[in-house]
């Protein structure tokens, strides 16, 4: 039998083990987060930092030259849909106002092959821009504007284009006129083995203007 001193000892005993046991856990979940807080503000070494650098590195190596080409490419775009609309919006007011009006290429009319090109009225009036006139024209664009490395050819040479009051070419050429929008660097097309994407403008005898691809090859309805 144990005395009452030897009794309350062996309770304290048993009271602190299991008090350490019930600590242990939690002592555990306090080391676990402040290893995590420990991990999560540890930085790049310079191993790491290096291998990422050299991966960006090939990445734009690679990306750059198929981006220049598309950049290049969006130029010759955006220069072949601007001189479709002026064609299609002279056309348009041509039926509108019953009298001629014509596209000027005005880079190609002084000599150059940019793709500048203004609308205006044949014969000009108060009502109807064009020379001689306050407003010397309907609309207008210059070809630095957007696509200052494209350039312009058409066939059979001509420097504008006339729509008369019920919307066909005046005067009614033999075919179709062909305006090509290419890179002012030569051979550059994908039809001449080239990287960049160029265009033509068709625009047929009664007036309807279409733009096609020369590298696409039939039956693709882009094909020219």
């Amino acid at each position: 039998m144990l005395d009452r001193s030897q009794e309350r000892r062996l309770r304290l005993i048993v009271c602190m083990s299991v008090m350490a046991t019930m600590k242990l856990p939690f002592a555990r979940i306090r080391l676990l987060r402040e290893t995590g807080r420990r991990s999560l503000q540890r930085g790049f070494n310079l191993i790491e930092l290096m291998v990422g650098i050299a991966i960006m590195a090939l990445v734009l190596y690679f990306m750059i030259p198929s981006m220049a080409a598309w950049m290049q490419s969006s130029q010759i775009r955006s220069a072949t849909e601007s001189l479709q609309g002026a064609l299609q919006l002279a056309r348009a007011e041509a039926v509108r106002r019953n009298t001629s009006v014509e596209v000027v290429l005005t880079s190609v009319a002084g000599g150059g092959d940019g793709t500048d090109w203004l609308i205006r009225c044949v014969t000009s009036s108060p009502t109807c821009p064009g020379n001689g006139q306050a407003e010397t024209s309907i609309q207008q664009r210059v070809g630095a504007e957007g696509s200052p490395n494209a350039k312009l050819t058409i066939n059979p040479t001509m420097t504008a284009l006339a729509y008369s009051g019920n919307g066909r070419l005046t005067p009614v050429p033999a075919a179709s006129i062909a305006i090509d929008v290419a890179h002012r660097r030569a051979n550059s097309c994908l039809v001449d083995g080239g990287d960049y994407r160029c265009l033509r403008i068709v625009v047929a005898p009664g007036g309807q203007v279409r733009m096609c691809d020369p590298a696409v090859v039939a039956p693709n309805p882009r094909a020219c």
